[in-house]
């Protein structure tokens, strides 16, 4: 599928990995429409959202394609059926959701209201106003306390460990009755621990920065025995680029119904390490990009800690049906990816 001439709507733009599509998509496309769509809300800081929606908007003066942005929330039906209404997006890439494995603990809401209700919008109006293509992000979390690695989509992923798990493998579970009873092509990606510039301050790498500057303590979670298949923005963006442009193939099965034109995928780095073997990169290159001085004491700003509620030690991808379909996979080591990331860290400095 060609993207050129198409009215692409990115939900969760401008999230983490919006952005960077959008910007992705906006290098690419030689016309058409992207659309980015996003409740701007305080989950963390907005600041960081009004930086990343201000460089896709840069970005947008000089590309060929066009960019509109929306504010609204996914569980506003009537806002999220006006955009359908007006622009008719034939590709629907759905990243916007209430991440985080910890704040479900005391904030279930917000997850019931964006990834339940907010998903099945998206899917009401897929269905009533004819897509060629819906994406939608799901998460490793889905795999739950799974001991079998590395993880693969052929495993079961009915124990979720805390509620947004519980919520992404739904919006799977809700992906594939709409593909069977409507025929919408329609690809789920189960990402891996994403990171790089511009990415979540609650993600470990980030808060761990914020932390040392202020001379914090870093929590070291599982006394060190953690294990995470970090994948760097700039991989999660190409396999997302190459699943849009190949939905699955629509099929009739032998008794005259649809076969779901449903898939799901692993993208993850393929190559789990350490925590504390990442700790000790970020912190190098912290130092290398100036953000902390060279004679930081960085032991002295550790505490091991107990594993946390809802969370696992090991996260692991199976990657190769992936790479098979898409011939890709991530190739973008941790010491590259923390590099760029401190890089962008000592230019933004918040």
């Amino acid at each position: 599928m060609n993207l050129n001439h198409k009215t692409i709507l990115v939900t969760g733009s401008p999230g983490f990995i919006g952005a960077h599509l959008a910007i992705r998509l906006l290098h690419e496309m030689d016309c058409g429409t992207i659309i980015s769509f996003d409740s701007m809300n305080d989950y963390y800081d907005p600041e960081l959202k009004e930086y990343r929606l201000k460089r896709i908007e840069e970005n947008a003066q000089n590309a060929s394609a066009k960019h509109i942005f929306i504010k609204g929330n996914l569980a506003d039906k009537a806002v999220l059926n006006s955009v359908f209404e007006r622009y008719h997006p034939q590709i629907v890439v759905n990243l916007a959701a209430q991440a985080g494995v910890r704040y479900c603990i005391d904030h279930p809401d917000s997850y019931i209201e964006s990834n339940l209700i907010g998903f099945y919008n998206i899917l009401e109006a897929c269905r009533h106003y004819t897509v060629e293509h819906l994406v939608f992000a799901s998460s490793s979390s889905v795999y739950g306390g799974n001991t079998k690695i590395p993880f693969s989509t052929d495993d079961k992923t009915d124990q979720p460990m805390n509620l947004y798990a519980a919520t992404k493998k739904s919006d799977e579970l809700l992906a594939h009755a709409y593909a069977k009873l409507f025929n919408i092509p329609s690809t789920g990606l189960r990402f891996f621990t994403v990171y790089g510039p511009a990415g979540r301050p609650d993600m470990f790498y980030y808060s761990a920065t914020l932390k040392l500057i202020k001379g914090e303590t870093i929590q070291i979670y599982n006394y060190g025995n953690c294990k995470r298949d970090f994948t760097y923005i700039d991989d999660i963006i190409e396999g997302v680029y190459r699943v849009m442009k190949k939905p699955p193939e629509k099929k009739t099965g032998e008794d005259g119904l649809p076969i779901p034109p449903f898939k799901v995928y692993n993208i993850g780095g393929g190559q789990p390490e350490n925590i504390l073997d990442f700790i000790d990169i970020l912190q190098k290159e912290l130092v290398r990009a100036g953000v902390l001085p060279k004679n930081y004491d960085f032991e002295a700003h550790r505490e091991f800690v107990p594993m946390q509620m809802g969370d696992v030690a090991v996260t692991y991808a199976d990657s190769l049906a992936f790479e098979q379909d898409f011939n890709f996979r991530p190739n973008i080591g941790i010491q590259e990816g923390l590099r760029s990331y401190t890089l962008w860290y000592a230019s933004y400095g918040k």
